[in-house]
């Protein structure tokens, strides 16, 4: 093994390594714990950490492997989860005060299958309120005046500051892939409906996912193959053949792969130094990127999706609307009094928008293997907010796969992200095709 000290070690590696008896989970949960001691009070990605309880899952992890009991691909890995899944042994809080104290009885299906494969549930990661606007208390561990990005905010911070090698988070617009291309570390949203979301926050059926946080794309890969699958209590979820993201993730493509530039009728939103960025990376790829333009008319995509997402919201936070909306955010309090008012009429039209939208790009899927787009408009923003989504909302309506790959960089020096974005369905090949993308920009 080499000599990358343990807490920056990929998931991968470490668990190769405690499979091979050349490091112990219980080192591997000390090194992170020692980290996060070194760099919480600057980052503060964490909503809830009990370093006994770390300690203890690492040595239960290294006692099976040591008495032959079967061990998981994540065995003695540990993982940070977002505080708004499930966890029967941690608080859940949403990262409202109207859930404060909140412990479920039983963890949530992600969770679960964690255990399973062996990983070390760290502890719950910052997220922002109830996943909506509303930063929590993250800073951006490239510069701590700058925001992390949102939702899923404490569990990019965290991956980004070597505090894990891996975490969870959600995207209901944009809560993966902008904090992913704000920390400059891989996020991955895959299809809607391939990763169970029982026993976590609904804010919305149509649009909600589970998505995850790594340093490399073989660590992407890896932990999605343990969490995607059929759960009864996701409606959404449908039985299917196990996906082999690691061996796909790592194939050569037969041929090198063509992208599709999408601007999207939102290009006035990115900022000068990102359209720059693109233009010199579509030269890069040469033949093999062509610019795409989407209808003008697609613009109205943007407006389905606040539909369908505040009106989901309005009914699933129905309960914290009546008893505590005085506790909301200003925010939070717009959005679910917007979605007390939309017409059912409206709401339905926008659902049915869906598959079209994706009829659609079956088409342009057909000619190119990913669409290539920005993650954000520009680099992290100031903290006040937690940047603008909406280079991720017509993926995240049509439940397409994107990733946020740390490519490039801004001229303040902090990260900017690329996005691919693969046909529904698609996920494992849109990992190779991320994997070809950045071996051919890393040699360039």
């Amino acid at each position: 093994m080499d000599t990358t000290p343990l807490e920056w070690l990929s998931a991968s590696d470490a668990a190769r390594a405690i499979r091979d008896g050349i490091i112990s989970s219980e080192q591997l949960v000390e090194a992170c714990l020692a980290r996060i001691e070194a760099v919480e009070p600057a980052v503060q990605a964490w909503q809830y950490l009990d370093p006994e309880l770390a300690r203890a899952q690492a040595r239960a992890r290294d006692l099976d492997r040591k008495e032959g009991r079967p061990t998981g691909p994540l065995h003695g890995v540990p993982v940070g989860i977002k505080d708004i899944i499930d966890t029967m042994d941690m608080p859940t809080e949403d990262g409202t005060v109207l859930h404060a104290g909140r412990t479920p009885d039983r963890d949530a299906t992600v969770v679960s299958l964690l255990r399973t494969a062996g990983a070390v549930i760290m502890g719950k990661t910052v997220t922002t309120e109830c996943a909506t606007y509303t930063p929590g208390k993250t800073r951006n561990p490239h510069d701590p005046e700058h925001t992390p990005g949102g939702s899923s905010s404490g569990s990019a911070a965290a991956v980004a500051a070597g505090m894990v090698p891996l975490a969870l988070g959600s995207q209901t617009n944009g809560s993966v892939i902008r904090p992913a291309a704000f920390c400059g570390v891989y996020g991955f949203k895959p299809t809607h409906g391939l990763i169970s979301r029982h026993g976590i926050l609904k804010l919305s059926r149509a649009l909600d996912h589970v998505g995850m946080f790594a340093r490399t794309l073989e660590d992407v890969a890896l932990l999605a193959e343990q969490l995607t699958g059929y759960d009864e209590n996701d409606p959404d979820t449908r039985p299917r053949a196990r996906i082999p993201f690691v061996r796909t993730a790592a194939d050569e493509p037969p041929f090198a792969p063509y992208f599709a530039f999408v601007k999207t009728p939102l290009w006035e939103r990115a900022e000068a130094a990102t359209q720059e960025a693109f233009a010199e990376l579509a030269g890069v790829l040469g033949d093999q990127c062509r610019e795409h333009e989407l209808p003008a008319s697609l613009r109205e995509a943007w407006d389905w999706q606040r539909t369908i997402m505040e009106a989901e919201m309005a009914a699933n936070l129905e309960l914290e609307w009546e008893k505590g909306r005085d506790r909301l955010s200003a925010s939070l309090r717009d959005q679910l009094a917007r979605g007390r008012e939309v017409h059912a009429l409206d709401y339905q039209k926008a659902l049915a928008r869906i598959p079209l939208l994706n009829q659609g790009f079956d088409e342009l899927f057909s000619s190119y293997d990913a669409v290539l787009t920005p993650a954000a408009p520009g680099t992290a923003p100031k903290l006040a907010a937690t940047g603008d989504p909406a280079f991720c909302t017509l993926w995240t309506l049509c439940g397409m796969p994107a990733i946020s790959l740390p490519l490039m960089n801004g001229e303040d020096g902090l990260p900017l992200g690329v996005q691919l974005v693969g046909r529904r369905g698609d996920d494992a090949r849109l990992l190779r095709t991320a994997r070809w993308l950045v071996a051919h920009v890393q040699t360039d």
